[in-house]
């Protein structure tokens, strides 16, 4: 019997374009890829100041994304908020 050489896909990844796979999330100055469309955005008041929150939508794989630009956390930066079903 043979076994498959290809390793199992990552769950966290699943269901992302490889574009959508290969952003760094949780950090700030990451960047994102072109087929990112950009939505709404709005400002969330934090202790240091306002930070702005905007949400993206991947042409490709539909996964929606969030971008935290908060200059004093270094981990805020691109996060995942939603999957295409």
């Amino acid at each position: 019997m043979s076994q498959d050489p290809t390793p199992p896909a990552d769950d966290k990844n699943a269901g992302m374009c490889e574009s959508c796979a290969g952003i760094q999330q949780n950090w700030r100055k990451a960047k994102g890829h072109p087929e990112l469309m950009q939505g709404t955005n709005r400002s969330v008041t934090h202790k240091h100041g306002q930070v702005t929150h905007t949400r993206y939508r991947c042409e490709r794989c539909g996964t929606l994304w969030e971008y935290e630009n908060n200059k004093v956390n270094r981990h805020a930066g691109w996060s995942v908020v939603g999957r295409p079903d």
